[in-house]
Parts: C-alpha cells; sequence; structure tokens
C-alpha cells in the first residue's frame, strides 16, 4: 500500500510537464509558499489553497483541478490546475479567470461564481458556473456550462443556461455527465430542482422543481462541530438539491438536498424523456435512505456510492446492498465538499469550512488557511 501513493504523484507529475510543454493556451503558474503534504494514517491531506475550495475533479490522465466560488470575496481564480508542488495556474486560461477586471465584466465569457468541476472518461473537464456571486442572484447571461480539452485545454463548447432553467434564485451546484456522453445532469441547490442538459442540443429542462425529493427538509437542523447550523437571523439555511452521482451503466441518477437526511435516485431514462409529463416523472422517484447532512457524492467502478458527512467531518460508502459503512473520519475534514475518484483508485475531496463561515457564526469569520484536499486510497 505505501507504493501506491508515489505512483499517484509520478503519474502525475508526468501529465503535468506533458501539460506545460504541450499546451499552448495556459499560463504560467503562480508561485508562492504552500504548505507539504501531511499524511494522517492513510489519508493525505494536501493544504495549498489561500482561497476556499469546493470543487475538485481528477482527470483520466492524473490532473488534479479545483475551483473556488466568488462568495464573499474574490479569489484569486475561479478555476485552477494544481501542478506537483502544489501551486495553481488559472485553467484553462488567464482570461477565463478575470470577471470583474475589466469595466464591461462580459459575464457570457468569464468565471463568474463557478461551484463545480467534473472530469469525465473522454478527457474533458466540465465547469458549472451558476454566476450568483455571494448567493445574489444570478448575473444576466452569466450560468453556463462550460466542456475544456484536457488533451488541447481549450474550451469546445458553452452552454448558456437562460432564466427558464437558471432562475435569479437558482444556485447551480453539481454536475454530472452520462457515461454515454450525450446528457448532462445539475443539481440546483438554491431553488430545488434537477437540471438536464442534452449536450447534442444544448437544450435543457428543469425537471423535479416542485418534489420533496429536491427540497430541503423541514424541521431537519445540521449539527456540525457540536453547533446548529444557522444563519445570521438564527434559521437554518434551506439548501436544495446539491450532491449527486451517476452509476457506471448511466441507468440511475442518485441525489440529495444538503438540509437534509434522505437520499434519493431515479432511473435516467425517466429524466432522459422529455415527452413525460412532470407529474409522472415524480411517481419513478425512488427514496433509498436517510443518512444526515450530505454534500458531495461519486460513484466507484463497483456500484458502491461515496457520500461527504458534514456531521460528522467523514465520508461514508453507500454499499448496493443498502449498508453503509464510514471509511474515514478526522478532525481536520471540515465540511467535506465535492469528490472525485481517480484512475488509480484514490479518493479525492476538498474541505470547505462552510460551517465556519461569518453567515454561521454571528458575522465572525472562523475559517483558517490554508484550505485543503484529502485523498485515501480505495480498498
Amino acid at each position: 500500500m505505501p507504493a501506491i501513493p508515489r505512483v499517484g504523484v509520478l503519474l502525475r507529475t508526468a501529465c503535468a510537464f506533458m501539460a506545460l510543454f504541450f499546451s499552448g493556451c495556459v499560463t504560467n503558474p503562480i508561485s508562492y509558499a504552500v504548505a507539504p503534504p501531511a499524511v494522517r494514517g492513510a489519508l493525505f491531506e494536501y493544504p495549498f489553497f489561500s482561497d476556499q475550495a469546493t470543487g475538485i475533479a481528477v482527470s483520466v490522465e492524473g490532473r488534479v483541478f479545483v475551483n473556488f466560488p466568488r462568495w464573499d470575496k474574490d479569489p484569486l481564480y475561479s478555476v485552477a490546475e494544481v501542478l506537483p508542488d502544489g501551486s495553481l495556474r488559472p485553467y484553462p486560461d488567464a482570461d477565463w479567470n478575470r470577471w470583474g477586471k475589466d469595466e464591461k465584466g462580459h459575464p457570457e465569457a468569464h468565471f463568474i461564481c463557478v461551484q463545480s468541476v467534473f472530469a469525465d472518461a473522454g478527457n474533458s473537464l466540465w465547469i458549472l458556473d451558476p454566476a450568483s456571486p455571494g448567493f445574489k442572484g444570478v448575473v444576466p447571461g452569466g450560468a453556463k456550462l462550460l466542456q475544456v480539452n484536457l488533451a488541447t485545454n481549450r474550451v469546445e463548447r458553452v452552454i448558456h443556461f437562460d432564466a427558464a432553467v437558471a432562475p435569479a434564485a437558482s444556485y447551480l451546484n453539481d454536475v454530472r455527465t452520462d457515461p454515454r456522453g450525450d446528457v448532462a445532469y445539475i443539481t440546483d441547490s438554491g431553488a430545488g430542482a434537477i437540471v438536464v442538459v442534452d449536450l447534442k442540443s444544448g437544450a435543457a429542462r428543469r425537471l423535479l422543481y416542485d418534489h420533496p425529493s429536491t427540497k430541503a427538509e423541514p424541521g431537519y437542523v445540521p449539527v456540525i462541530e457540536g453547533k446548529e447550523l444557522r444563519d445570521e437571523q438564527g434559521g437554518v439555511p434551506q439548501i436544495h438539491a446539491d450532491g449527486l452521482a451517476v452509476d457506471t451503466e448511466g441507468e440511475y441518477l442518485y441525489f440529495h438536498a444538503l438540509t437534509a437526511r434522505t437520499l434519493y435516485r431515479i432511473k435516467t431514462a425517466f429524466l432522459r424523456d422529455a415527452a413525460l409529463p412532470e407529474a409522472q416523472l415524480a411517481q419513478h422517484v425512488e427514496r433509498l435512505t436517510e443518512i444526515g447532512a450530505v454534500d458531495g457524492m461519486v460513484m466507484d467502478a463497483a456500484g458502491n456510492l461515496y457520500l461527504t458527512s458534514l456531521e460528522e467531518n467523514s465520508i461514508k460508502r453507500y454499499r448496493p446492498d443498502g449498508t453503509i459503512t464510514t471509511i474515514v473520519r478526522d478532525e481536520h475534514i471540515h465540511w467535506p465538499d465535492s469528490m472525485a475518484i481517480s484512475y488509480d483508485n484514490f479518493l479525492y475531496f476538498t474541505a470547505s469550512q462552510i460551517e465556519r463561515m461569518p453567515r454561521f457564526n454571528h458575522g465572525e469569520d472562523l475559517r483558517t488557511p490554508p484550505f485543503s484536499y484529502f485523498k485515501i486510497w480505495l480498498k
């Protein structure tokens, strides 16, 4: 087992150097002092970031990408590639990462508030921009989904979402593509819905927007780090459909609202059927189990579903037979957020420290940079 992490490091190093020499559109990385990785038993911690990270993706070549939402300050970058030495370079280039730095803004052509990144098996990186900085409403023309070709580091397409798909109160949260490569699934944690995107035409449909499976559960109060999660007014934040995952066959979509206990799934065949009325679609939602507050989710090749457990500073595994086990729990994992599984079988995840933000602590900022991502080998 100790030799496996070194294999992963060598793979990522080789790929990073290939990207440096063969890419014509990625700018040089920023150089700054970063803390060395920490080993906590089987858990590896990479405290590399001065900004609050949420999403993480790992390509088929082992390249690591992260994103930093624009919540209470401007991050250095919205999306970055993490190089083997821990330095960051803006991805796919500096221009996409420069919103707000010119007079016109051009929300359609720059990142505004990126929430998640996802690397598919075809060597594309998908970047989801809900375009709602500080959760204050979608910037008109800004909500979008990008596909970046990782072989060339160039944007291949941009799918824009209008107000019918991404209304002002929405916050598009996480994205997965179908293994067939023709559909993307997106959660909306701001208003509660599942967005289904036809990747051939770019057409998008907003589904299950009135169904309880995509909504925060009334009366549920997450307790994180021994304290109830409440906002400045003492209310429980109503964070709706958040984490999602698609199985390897593309048969089921799994999803979970954040301020909720319940895990759901639905057959993708029903989501893909544009002729199916919303009322009939709702009848096919399956309630699986209660697991507590969950942010990110990811499915492995064996059909095991991994979920971040916010209340327990842990990652849990939901097996196909319905059993739930904790695979890692650590006091350093503060609000485990998004996850990705590398092709050398490591589970990567970020720790975003959301519970320590001023909005949940009477205006006091309790976050402690540097922010980290972690990885653990899946036996």
